[in-house]
């Protein structure tokens, strides 16, 4: 189905710590994530705040997490004008806010990167921001976006999404998925308005974005008319193409990303969910401003209904190569992470490569977790301008070296495409 454009709709509220990732301390703010911004397409004035960096995923580490909590009610975060180096908006522009869904009447935006190096097209790095699924908006991606904006030749999609709180807490993991996998049809139906190459799409996201991510990855085949249900196990995107439904994606296939970059994701929802995510040792519920429930609502969890938590768990949806081939994947984590720790991510790049499928893993020696967010945190110790950028370009590599590879196999594949003396094709 197609959405229709409502340029009135806003999120609703929730209370979070921000930081104005441009000049501003830290304060505490209730904001709604579309409060103040026209979703109409096209490029607005800056907003004058971004979101706080939070660590993304409840495991093993409550007392961190409770820490954290405190951090952030106090404020502990801090800013400063970014380097020349890390964003230089001359080397791009940005179109903020354009809307590419709208399901049940919420207005979900994007904020798209486009080169001004006058290449005809560019690949494409679609970015899903981390929060534990109930904080946190795009913003808090802002500096990664325009960091690979400022020294890479990507299109870059900095993309919102529905979190749990959202609808007066009654989102679902089914659903936030179904906007994930929505977000790529929309770039891969409307991207090259931005001048971005649809047939070269990576996906990126740090903690419960690199869940998002891999979901896509794994299960963009899983698509289904009907939605996500003990019976179907596949998802409905939030966004369809006009005229196209989500079985005829599926029976062509479904969604097919070229790389994907998995920062300290959280993998098995299953496991996290009995270790207590859905109840009041979690914080983040508490910091979102609503009462735990099941990712699935009331009436769910995951001990009596473990194959709904299994379905958006991309640990458990890890195909054979020869049934569907994955992306080229980076996975990353930091060395001190103890909300995903390095054992953790390593242990599901092994199942990836038991099942065939290509990866490559670096760790980020000395660092905690959220070291790719906006601003600083004093309770992890970590600053974008200090840490993001070694990150950053190892990602950057990584699709550089990906992206040709899979034009070098291509133009073996078609060489009557080939033109010597013209330079790369784009």
């Amino acid at each position: 189905m197609s959405v229709p454009n409502h340029e009135n709709q806003h999120a609703p509220e929730r209370r979070i710590c921000a930081t104005d990732s441009r000049n501003s301390p830290s304060i505490p703010f209730v904001a709604g994530r579309s409060a103040e911004r026209s979703p109409a397409e096209g490029p607005r004035a800056e907003s004058s705040v971004a979101r706080r960096p939070l660590a993304g995923i409840f495991s093993d580490g409550i007392l961190l997490l409770l820490s954290l909590s405190m951090s952030i009610a106090l404020g502990a975060c801090a800013t400063k004008p970014p380097l020349i180096a890390h964003d230089n908006p001359a080397r791009y522009t940005v179109a903020r806010d354009i809307q590419w869904a709208a399901p049940d009447g919420f207005a979900l935006t994007m904020d798209i990167y486009t080169p001004t190096s006058d290449q005809p097209a560019y690949p494409v790095l679609m970015i899903f921001h981390g929060g534990g699924w109930l904080l946190n908006d795009n913003s808090i991606m802002d500096q990664a976006a325009a960091y690979i904006a400022t020294n890479a030749d990507y299109v870059v999609c900095n993309v919102n999404y529905r979190l749990l709180a959202d609808q007066e807490n009654t989102v679902t993991m089914d659903q936030i998925v179904e906007d994930a996998f929505g977000a790529v049809l929309w770039a891969q139906a409307n991207i090259s308005r931005y001048r971005g190459d649809p047939s070269r799409l990576a996906v990126t996201g740090d903690s419960a974005g690199g869940h998002l991510s891999a979901m896509i990855v794994n299960s963009g085949d899983k698509l289904d008319s009907r939605g996500y249900s003990e019976d179907t196990k596949a998802f409905n995107p939030s966004y369809l193409p006009p005229g196209i439904t989500a079985d005829q994606i599926a029976a062509d296939g479904g969604i097919e990303v070229q790389a994907a970059i998995l920062s300290y994701g959280g993998f098995d929802l299953y496991r996290t969910s009995l270790d207590g995510y859905e109840g009041w040792t979690n914080p983040f519920w508490l910091l979102a401003g609503v009462r735990p429930r099941g990712l699935f609502g009331d009436g769910f969890d995951a001990a009596t209904h473990p194959e709904l938590y299994k379905g958006v768990s991309p640990l458990y949806n890890i195909a054979a190569r020869h049934q569907r081939a994955f992306p080229p994947q980076l996975l990353t984590a930091g060395s001190e992470d103890l909300l995903v720790t390095p054992a953790s991510v390593q242990e599901y790049r092994r199942q990836l490569e038991a099942a065939g499928h290509p990866t490559v893993y670096w760790e980020y020696e000395g660092r905690n977790h959220a070291f790719l967010d906006s601003g600083s945190s004093l309770l992890l110790g970590s600053s974008f301008d200090q840490d993001a950028p070694e990150a950053l370009d190892v990602m950057i590599k990584f699709l550089d070296q990906t992206f040709a590879q899979q034009q070098a196999v291509g133009r073996q594949s078609h060489p009557e495409t080939l033109h010597p003396t013209s330079g790369p094709s784009e």
